[in-house]
């Protein structure tokens, strides 16, 4: 008898026996996901050369990705919900390395930008069908230890990539960040097909195709105004009217859900406090995490003159301390509670982003950026537990959408407000490399942390509900 067929034996609320097992398979493949952005980062220089890529056609092997990839995830978590998560899981793990394969065996432009744009759609269906599937099997402080090893894996890993992407590049060549992707992929997809539990389908109807087009064209184009803004500024009019276009794409999603006999995503999800409060803690750690990787790459590789590598080496710590404390954030929340943590995580976060604006130096850079990380490593557990805790089964999927495209969200907008910030030193570097731009883009990152720790006091709710029974 299999693992999945022995699961229809036990009692109904008992917890699955390869629970952990599943949770580190399945944190496997969303590490690969997160690693998929800032390896690639670090390989685009020698891809450049040698596919003879403009500038242009490298920035869109990372936005192709992470357009897609956001802009999806809405209707990869409602597919969860309809067609069961373990069918969607397996699928997008299987289009996701697929389409890496293809990237690597790229000769030109054209494939390796539909590879990269294959990739976001697995990465789409992949994601939040794989923290549906941790939300329904665990419960209690089970699951805010699950979520914090979910939490450590997606935290730390965008510093990780940064570590790999120098010595796979200064390695084997650049199409392995892609060509690494394809056994891991292949053991993880192996593996999850006997163990992962055939879970319910918990939604019902059909899916939404009107609304799902009109969601990812909406996402698809904010994700793309605040990526463009970092480049050509806030008030630049393609910005403006891309921005004008989400909102109305988004105005005219909000419409059609209420007229759609099987709505992509019921709305009041939207109007629920701990829903809202955790979305908010995304975005805002998602920017602060992705603004510190930003700012301490540039001012490490050309400010202070450190290789691509070293520069890896030196955000070691900071993945570290992000995994060390999301781990440690899913053992104490149930004690300290939500909001307790998340304002220490964002004191932690300020306190650091301090550290370079009064001090320069390698020294003092990653010291401040490794305590930010650490209280950023915290907020991450403090968003998907705050967010996820009331959820019943047939909203796990959809919710987990929610909280995915407000991570994209984040990511985008960090990457753009910190490299307008800071746009006279990214500029300088080839002249008199000041660092009055860095000092800037830190003190708004400072302000952005104190700023939401009030506002988490305020919205985050004072006492955790009681989880749903899956």
């Amino acid at each position: 008898m299999s693992d999945t067929e022995t699961t229809t034996t036990r009692a109904p609320d008992a917890p699955h026996p390869l629970r952990w097992t599943v949770l580190g398979l399945l944190g496997l493949a969303q590490l690969m996901l997160i690693l998929d952005i800032t390896v690639v980062a670090i390989a685009l220089p020698d891809m450049g050369v040698e596919l003879d890529l403009d500038r242009a056609a490298l920035t869109w092997v990372v936005s192709g990705y992470a357009l897609t990839f956001g802009s999806l995830m809405l209707l990869g978590g409602r597919a969860a919900d309809l067609f069961g998560p373990k069918r969607v899981v397996l699928a997008g793990l299987a289009v996701f390395t697929a389409a890496s394969l293809a990237a690597g065996l790229a000769t030109g432009a054209p494939l390796l930008l539909a590879a990269r744009i294959a990739q976001g759609a697995g990465a789409a269906m992949l994601s939040p069908a794989a923290l549906s599937v941790v939300v329904r099997l665990f419960d209690g402080d089970e699951r805010n230890r699950a979520l914090g090893i979910w939490s450590a894996l997606g935290g730390g890993g965008a510093a990780l990539g940064v570590l790999l992407g120098g010595l796979i590049t200064a390695g084997p060549g650049w199409a392995w960040v892609f060509f690494v992707n394809v056994p891991v992929g292949l053991v993880v997809l192996v593996s999850l097909a006997r163990i992962l539990p055939s879970l319910s389908r918990a939604g019902t109807g059909s899916l939404d195709i009107p609304g799902a087009v009109l969601v990812a064209a909406a996402t698809g184009a904010l994700i793309y105004a605040l990526i463009r803004a970092g480049d050509h500024g806030w008030l630049d009019i393609v910005t403006v009217v891309l921005f004008t276009a989400a909102a109305a794409a988004y105005a005219v999603f909000a419409l059609w859900q209420r007229r759609a006999a099987a709505p992509l995503m019921d709305l009041r999800l939207l109007g629920r406090r701990p829903v809202v409060a955790g979305t908010f803690v995304i975005a805002v750690t998602t920017a602060l995490m992705v603004g510190a990787f930003f700012l301490g790459s540039f001012y490490l590789q050309n400010h202070q003159g450190h290789g691509a590598l070293m520069t890896g080496v030196l955000f070691l710590p900071v993945a570290l301390l992000t995994m060390t404390a999301a781990a440690a954030a899913g053992r104490v929340i149930g004690r300290l509670g939500a909001r307790l943590l998340a304002v220490l995580g964002l004191a932690a976060a300020a306190a650091g982003f301090l550290v370079p604006v009064l001090w320069s130096g390698t020294a003092a850079m990653v010291t401040g950026v490794s305590i930010a990380a650490a209280g950023l490593g915290a907020l991450f557990v403090v968003a998907s537990a705050t967010a996820l805790t009331t959820v019943a089964p047939h909203e796990a999927g959809v919710t987990s959408g929610i909280v995915s495209t407000f991570h994209e969200f984040g990511a985008a907008a960090g990457a753009a407000a910190v490299s307008s910030a800071a746009a006279t030193s990214i500029a300088a570097h080839t002249g008199t490399r000041t660092a009055s731009g860095f000092d800037d883009a830190f003190l708004v990152a400072t302000g952005l942390a104190a700023a939401s720790a009030v506002i988490a006091v305020w919205l985050i709710p004072a006492r955790a509900p009681v989880s749903p029974s899956r």
